[in-house]
């Protein structure tokens, strides 16, 4: 019958003749060369896709560099962690609660737009996956990775991710706000703006000043995010 060794215990080889070559420190190998490759081939593989997916599909649309930095960093750090963790002894519930932290990470700068906030969360599971999987395949582990690729790869392909932005306009003409001449509203913003609106929504309205708050969603021109679109406090001379 052949028997199959599920796992190899040092001590017990000891017990029986077999001669252990050990170097550790205090208890800690020195050296592990099986482990240290499998970290290696590992990790590249990770950086590989993560890299594909920010460089091929995010960054070809958005340009936006910080971005670009910030996602490959996530899945160097987090692969990293993960794979620390397989040689702990804990339960796999405890070292995702470990990523709970990412969900109250707010950049007071600005707010995250959902297209990065979506990318960052593939990346973030892209590398839990690469991380975890220790005891799937290598066939799996790349199947996986391939799904999410061609996945992102159709999404972006069918248009789902055309980039639409929000603007707060200050506007006098309030006579236009009327729902019967919306079609008028809308020529005029956009004889005036230069922009595609694709729809307005009258917001606050001032009678004693005619003005009126509008909330209009157009277009960009370009893919870059333009942070002071909502503002809507200026000082008066």
């Amino acid at each position: 019958m052949k028997l199959l060794q599920t796992a190899y215990d040092p001590s017990i080889a000891e017990e029986f003749g077999e001669q252990i070559a050990s170097y550790d420190f205090l208890g800690i190998p020195l050296f592990d060369g099986p482990n240290l490759w499998n970290l290696l081939l590992r990790f590249a593989f990770n950086l590989l896709v993560c890299w594909v997916i920010t460089h091929c599909f995010y960054y070809k649309k958005s340009r936006r560099r910080d971005y670009y930095f910030t996602f490959l960093l996530f899945s160097v750090v987090i692969y990293l962690l993960l794979f620390s963790l397989q040689n702990l002894s804990i339960e796999i519930g405890f070292a995702l609660g470990l990523f709970a932290i990412f969900g109250m990470i707010r950049y007071r700068t600005t707010t995250i737009p959902v297209r990065e906030m979506t990318y960052l969360f593939v990346i973030i599971g892209v590398s839990i996956i690469n991380g975890f999987s220790m005891a799937a395949s290598y066939a799996t582990l790349i199947a996986a990775n391939l799904l999410v690729i061609i996945s992102i790869a159709l999404l972006e392909g069918l248009g789902f991710t055309r980039r639409e932005a929000t603007k707060i306009i200050v506007y006098e003409k309030i006579d236009l706000i009327h729902p019967d001449r919306r079609q008028e509203l809308l020529a005029d913003l956009r004889q005036r703006t230069g922009l595609e609106i694709l729809n307005v929504q009258v917001g606050s309205i001032n009678f004693l000043r005619d003005i009126a708050f509008l909330k209009v969603t157009y277009v960009p021109d370009d893919d870059l995010p333009n942070d002071i679109d909502m503002i809507t406090k200026f000082k008066e001379s």
